[in-house]
């Protein structure tokens, strides 16, 4: 099961993604709200922390979640603060009961992943593209256009047009055709 704790908070944050299951998951933790109140009420026994990047938005929460939980967390950069342990590009990563493959995606930050299963047929696409073809930032220290419409490619080239869901770092996750909306998105990126 795939929950969103950052549902409903207005503060700015980034969403929150637990992944209950034989490796109990935190995709990203927010910032601003009470994320580990949200894991406790749903009973979770929390594994690890796996980072989509490490803006402020989504490891608000980091330190709180690591020292509550006793849990690390796993990301592309070690040397960023809070990130305890090295995912490398194409690696597998256990969230829940699936099996990931860890997509380095940078453009809106250096050290930014997506995730994908083809076996859950599910995507966690951080801040890389959003609902309707939104795409991330590239205004931000590390944004490069160029380096985004290539992540988006890679991420469009690996997924496939039976994709399910897409489980983005803001807004709402997007269950109905996702393939869509990450090829206006890659399609907005160019026109930028």
């Amino acid at each position: 099961m795939i929950r969103n704790l950052a549902r409903g908070v207005q503060a700015f944050t980034s969403n929150a993604f637990l992944v209950a299951g034989d490796r109990t998951v935190l995709v990203d933790t927010g910032s601003n709200f009470d994320v580990v109140e949200r894991v406790r009420e749903q009973d979770a026994d929390l594994d690890a922390v796996v980072l989509t990047h490490t803006h402020p938005d989504h490891v608000g929460n980091l330190a709180a979640v690591k020292d509550a939980f006793g849990v690390e967390a796993w990301g592309f950069d070690p040397d960023q603060p809070g990130v305890d342990n090295a995912i490398a590009d194409g690696e597998t990563v256990r969230i829940g009961d699936d099996a990931y493959t860890a997509l380095h995606t940078p453009g809106h930050k250096n050290d930014h992943l997506c995730f994908y299963s083809s076996g859950a047929s599910v995507l966690f696409a951080g801040d890389l593209v959003f609902q309707n073809g939104g795409f991330g930032r590239t205004d931000l220290e590390e944004g490069d256009r160029s380096k985004l419409v290539e992540s988006i490619d890679r991420v469009r080239e690996t997924v496939d047009e039976s994709l399910s869901t897409m489980h983005t770092g803001h807004g709402p996750s997007v269950e109905t055709n996702p393939y869509h909306d990450i090829e206006i998105a890659g399609r907005a990126a160019r026109l930028g």
